[in-house]
């Protein structure tokens, strides 16, 4: 019979205690990212660290994240959007249905800005996309270029050299002795460089409409996003708001930030 009270065994069993809380702590506090960097509250170049924590996230995310609940992060999938352009009864409206968008997670941050205080985080991104790619439904109503653009269809559009700003202001506060984050306020805005979109499979097989609709939005792309922005920023404010309340809700604070 083994005697519980013996030295060896004792020993034994605080090795195996050492490795199961370190294997807790691992799984648990970090859940499996420990490729993140922990940057020191007193680093001169804070902000460069965090900087590659963040890209170190992003990258990892591109094959997705199944510790965190995504098991892939692509497409980015939007239920509509609207434009409208001209006033009246032969305005032209048109909305966007059931957008897939892909390319979003080749993102990289090219510039991060952090003020840190005990009860306060404040951080502003610079995010550089290469190109997304988006698909989706499209239904519009009224008048184009003296041409009758009622109709339906498939809409795909590229956008390439997409900059975006983010600024995120968040709280600490503690949960079963661990410090995590708690957002508070999200804002963003965002350019592209080059514009390149169209119209297909034009309901009734509708050439001439077809063709009036692909030469005005390709020579009025910027034009075009102008209107759509407002509407194309709510809904991108509401998707990274999800996404960024979940990573703070489940990576403790101490993973990104110590001292």
């Amino acid at each position: 019979m083994i005697q519980i009270n013996s030295p060896r065994v004792l020993a034994y069993v605080c090795i195996i205690c050492s490795i199961f809380l370190g294997l807790v702590d691992a799984i648990g506090k970090y859940r499996g990212l420990e490729f993140l960097e922990s940057c020191s509250k007193t680093d001169p170049d804070l902000e460069s660290c965090l900087e590659r924590s963040v890209n170190a996230l992003a990258e990892h995310f591109r094959n997705g994240l199944p510790q965190l609940g995504y098991p892939e992060v692509e497409p980015i999938i939007l239920d509509e959007l609207h434009i409208a352009l001209g006033d009246g009864p032969n305005g032209y409206k048109a909305q966007f249905m059931d957008i897939h968008a892909k390319g979003v997670s080749s993102l990289k941050v090219t510039n991060l800005r952090a003020r840190l205080s005990d009860d306060e985080v404040q951080l502003q991104l610079v995010l550089s996309i290469p190109k997304i790619r988006a698909n989706a439904k499209y239904r519009s109503t009224g008048t184009l270029i003296l041409v009758q653009a009622s109709g339906a269809g498939d809409y795909w559009g590229n956008y390439e050299g997409v900059k975006a700003k983010i600024f995120i202001r968040a709280k600490p506060y503690d949960n079963q002795g661990l410090r995590f984050l708690r957002l508070q306020q999200l804002k963003m805005d965002f350019s592209v460089r080059d514009i390149n979109m169209g119209v297909e499979n034009v309901h009734d097989g509708n050439t001439i409409l077809q063709a009036a609709l692909n030469l005005f939005i390709n020579s009025n792309g910027q034009e075009l996003l102008r209107e759509m922005k407002p509407d194309l920023r709510r809904k991108l404010v509401q998707v990274m708001t999800n996404f960024i309340e979940k990573i703070f809700s489940q990576v403790p604070y101490d993973a990104w930030i110590k001292g």
